[in-house]
């Protein structure tokens, strides 16, 4: 292989030969159908995803540009305008190589380690998108009532549960509706970027080029370059995600040539998104001395920046109320995919009660108690506000960090192979005589962000400006290999990829 290539046609052997390529709903396709065989699974989810459904699901979920206004307050106080700016650039160039290393091993393989890690880092992530849009509301409501409300922590931890169970009754309920929603809220993404950032270019104050590309903020920590990769965080969550597309392959027709399309697409178009959305941002920011004693920009900066920059109140809601509305579909679509990751591990008997969350019900079509558990967990979650004010911080690193591991474990096993001169496994997306150095750089780059997302947000913190999720992590992990060790050893039952080779 000369150079990184699709394939539109992958050899089936004698499992489908002679067939048709019939597009089945149930089914999908032969080369569906033939994965499925050869990963030793029974199809149980109706394939109701199409590209176009997929690709709004990706879109959303990563919600790029929505989650990097979402995120600036962190990233302005660690690395100021220009980190925000430089950052995001060194971001986007470093999961550009996870993302094709992903979307190469789609549908690869997947150890046990992994599995733990995927369910901790999906699950966290429902809570982490179910807080920012919770969260946003309150600040709206606290715009519009500035003066007569005195946002508390419980106000704040009761409106992500109301968040949480919308999202709920959405993934169980309406879940068949998910793919038709996922398309037209593709198009409210795009829309509702052009009706946020038209008005920013019309009427707000623009600063000085040099001040926003020059302007540098440190907390407290020992050098400048410390303090813009701890607020590596912001750009990491507008962009972590590229494997949520996978959990939902066996929903998805054609899933091994349509998945690594989907993955790039959404890398390619979010990435663009954001960056134009961060550059706007920090050109519009004005004071941020000012922003930072404003009761709103203290909750969310961008938020205020709307409200300087339109000079209307009412302007501002219209703009944080789109952003609520993609970031509310942005924890729909993290439910769905935290669920089908779950129950893709119980159905390898990798978590307890394995068999109560591989179950699917009769005319349901969806892991009904694996969503309810993402549920009830993104519900307990929400309760770390009524202790830490760094509630979502700390939501965040926990979700961050167990994704970033888990797909650091993978990637290493893949650039591993390579240099052992090993062969691959059949897959109709290559990277080809470029998969040894993606691989490494994507494995280094994550490694630098896997230790980042441990920081507290400045330095010397004290017990409640800490992030404890290190202390979560190690927890899941420890729990993890001891379930392993007296029972998962027992019943795990892997990907049997090495089992059912190609004959």
């Amino acid at each position: 292989m000369d150079s990184i290539k699709f394939s539109s046609t992958v050899d089936h052997g004698s499992f489908d030969s002679g067939r048709e390529k019939v597009v089945s709903e149930k089914y999908g396709t032969p080369s569906d159908q033939r994965d499925m065989f050869r990963m030793g699974k029974t199809q149980k989810l109706r394939r109701n995803f199409g590209f176009f459904s997929i690709f709004g699901f990706s879109m959303i979920l990563l919600s790029t540009w929505e989650i990097q206004l979402g995120m600036a307050g962190f990233g302005l106080t660690n690395g100021g305008t220009a980190g925000l700016i430089y950052v995001y650039v060194g971001t986007v160039f470093g999961f550009g190589t996870v993302v094709l290393s992903m979307a190469e091993m789609a549908s690869m393989f997947l150890s046990y380690l992994v599995g733990w890690l995927c369910v901790l880092g999906w699950q966290t992530g429902s809570a982490s998108s179910a807080f920012l849009a919770g969260t946003e509301l309150q600040a709206l409501i606290l715009l519009n009532h500035e003066g007569s409300y005195i946002p508390q922590p419980f106000h704040g931890t009761l409106i992500v549960i109301a968040v949480a169970l919308f999202c709920g009754i959405f993934n169980t309920l309406l879940a068949r509706k998910l793919p038709l929603v996922e398309g037209t809220v593709l198009i409210l993404h795009i829309l509702g970027f052009f009706a946020i950032i038209i008005p920013l270019w019309i009427l707000a104050p623009r600063a000085p080029a040099k001040e926003v590309f020059t302007t540098f903020s440190n907390p407290g920590w020992p050098n400048m370059g410390l303090s813009c990769l701890v607020g590596i965080i912001t750009p990491t969550v507008s962009l972590l995600g590229s494997d949520a597309a996978t959990h939902m392959a066996e929903e998805l027709q054609d899933a091994s040539y349509t998945l690594p399309r989907a993955m790039i697409a959404t890398a390619v178009f979010n990435g663009i998104l954001g960056f134009l959305m961060l550059i706007t941002f920090c050109f519009c920011l004005g004071d941020m001395e000012a922003i930072a004693q404003s009761p709103v920009g203290k909750l969310y900066p961008f938020i205020e920046v709307f409200r300087v920059g339109t000079q209307s109140i009412s302007g501002a809601t219209v703009m944080t109320s789109i952003l609520i509305i993609l970031s509310t579909f942005c924890c729909i679509t993290n439910i769905a995919t935290a669920s089908r990751q779950l129950f893709a591990f119980a159905r390898d008997q990798g978590v307890p009660f394995a068999t109560f969350f591989a179950y699917v019900p009769p005319g349901w079509d969806i892991p009904l108690n694996a969503v309810l558990l993402t549920l009830a967990f993104t519900i307990i979650m929400a309760c770390i506000n009524l202790g830490s004010y760094l509630a979502y911080n700390i939501i965040t690193s926990l979700g961050v960090c167990a994704l970033i591991s888990s797909y650091m474990i993978s990637i290493s096993c893949v650039w591993l192979k390579r240099y052992r001169k090993e062969p691959l496994l059949t897959r109709r997306f290559s990277l080809g005589k470029y998969g040894a150095a993606i691989n490494g750089f994507a494995v280094l780059f994550l490694g630098l962000v896997f230790v980042m997302c441990f920081f507290p947000p400045a330095p010397n913190p004290n017990a409640k400006q800490m992030n404890w999720s290190v202390v979560m992590y190690v927890f899941v992990m420890i729990f993890s290999l001891l379930y392993y060790y007296f029972k998962g050893m027992k019943v795990y039952v892997g990907p049997v990829e090495y089992v059912r080779r190609e004959q």
